[in-house]
């Protein structure tokens, strides 16, 4: 048990310190956005952090959520190097390349489409609550 446990630590802890890049010229854009995404979410996290530590001591506020970022953003940059993971993001940036995407007119008859559908679905569903809504207090299960 102990053994299985040990073979698992050691290639993640290995590919945490390393420090080369996976297929480095295959699916940048994904990968990049993905590192930036991350980046951004550690970032706004780290922040609030130490908006909540405004109480400690300055050393706590700032030094706790310093360390928390620079520690989080080296494991993202790592996490879309990772050969599991970078070859997910290489195969999704794959298949975005063959999407056709609509042209203009087409985007905004398709959004039209769905706006409509939408509303009139909300419509549909109040009319309903409505109907029901006068039903039940009709029959005295709803008091008002």
């Amino acid at each position: 048990m102990a053994r299985d446990k040990a073979s698992t630590v050691g290639p993640i802890f290995r590919e945490l310190v390393s420090v080369e890049v996976y297929k480095r010229s295959q699916g940048r854009i994904v990968r990049q956005v993905t590192f930036v995404t991350l980046a951004i979410t550690l970032a706004i996290g780290c922040w609030r952090m130490s908006v909540a530590l405004d109480e400690s001591s300055p050393t706590v506020r700032y030094l706790v959520p310093t360390v928390l970022a620079v520690v989080g953003l080296w494991v993202s940059y790592r996490a879309v190097n990772w050969p599991l993971f970078a070859d997910f993001l290489i195969a999704v940036e794959a298949e975005v390349n063959k999407v056709s995407w609509p042209d203009r007119p087409q985007l905004f008859r398709a959004s039209a489409v769905v706006m409509i559908t939408i509303f009139s679905l909300a419509a549909m569903l109040f009319i309903f609550d409505l109907i029901w809504r006068g039903l039940w207090a009709w029959l005295g299960v709803l008091g008002g």
